[in-house]
């Protein structure tokens, strides 16, 4: 019965950390994808969409612009907006307390550089080189931006 309960665990804790970085891969390729149709938007209006930290998660701190959080955005250049994979779910990241959700953030205060935020969200450990690094935000969040100030700031 030890041996069972030994092994079931083992398992448990291997299916766990295959789940966070599933999850974390979700979130790499979503970012991914909303930038791609950022760079589209940007072809078509010499400008990306002017908002202000704009989250995914609706009770999140910052606000959700009534779920379109990247305006003007989908459906002509993305279906859909994305959601964090675990739905806004608090983790134990201590920068991330309430109120902030796992979330993706956008921000553009002029249309000429954006940033893009898996905010609260990373589940597994990342270093500097990562291309997802976030110097703002160090060991809580992933970006992408378009260009500087964005990118080492805001």
């Amino acid at each position: 019965m030890a041996i069972i309960g030994l092994l079931s665990s083992v398992v448990m804790a291997s299916l766990n950390g295959a789940r966070t970085k599933a999850r974390d891969a979700v979130r790499k390729t979503e970012l991914k994808q909303i930038q791609t149709a950022l760079e589209m938007y940007y072809n078509t209006n010499n400008a990306y969409p002017i908002g202000g930290w704009y989250s995914s998660e609706p009770g999140d701190a910052s606000g959700n612009n009534g779920g379109n959080w990247i305006p003007g955005l989908a459906p002509t250049y993305i279906s859909s907006l994305p959601r964090d994979p675990r739905g806004g779910a608090s983790l134990i990241n201590p920068p991330c307390s309430s109120p902030w959700q796992a979330s993706y953030h956008y921000y553009s205060p002029n249309g000429v550089n954006y940033k893009l935020l898996s905010h609260c969200a990373p589940e597994n450990a990342w270093t500097s080189s990562d291309s997802f690094y976030d110097p703002v935000r160090p060991s809580w969040a992933w970006k992408l931006c378009s260009a500087e100030p964005a990118c080492s700031s805001w």
